[in-house]
């Protein structure tokens, strides 16, 4: 069952942004934005650098990179949550006082751990 939306165009967008990656980024990029969709509606909202996820107001994550095996993740938080065994990176948003980000690489589906979707379901709370 399909959780998300997109516009026409947003879809045509996407295609571009995954057009020519491998076929495990693909199976990546489509599990983890599976697994979103059932923790809630959100919508996948492209630009010309990398897809957002979130409400039609606001993004609650941001995929940024479809490496040759690995898809990057960005999630901003209004703090940082340093106890974690998921993000490789946490930092404060240069000239932001209230945007930390945290950054999340997923290597197989099995990275995608009860800790990454508890972070989720937050990103989703928070939003």
């Amino acid at each position: 069952m399909q959780n998300f939306t997109q516009s026409a165009g947003d879809t045509e967008l996407i295609a571009a942004f995954l057009n020519g990656k491998s076929e495990q980024t693909l199976a990546l990029f489509h599990y983890f934005v599976q697994q979103y969709a059932r923790l809630g509606n959100i919508m996948l909202h492209p630009t010309k650098t990398m897809i957002a996820i979130g409400h039609p107001d606001k993004r609650v994550a941001w995929i940024t990179q479809l490496g040759k095996n690995f898809i990057h993740v960005v999630f901003p938080f209004k703090e940082a949550y340093y106890d974690n065994l998921c993000f490789t990176k946490i930092g404060l948003v240069p000239g932001s006082t209230s945007q930390v980000n945290h950054h999340f690489r997923m290597y197989s589906t099995d990275d995608l751990t009860d800790e990454v979707l508890k972070f989720m379901r937050l990103s989703l709370e928070q939003h």
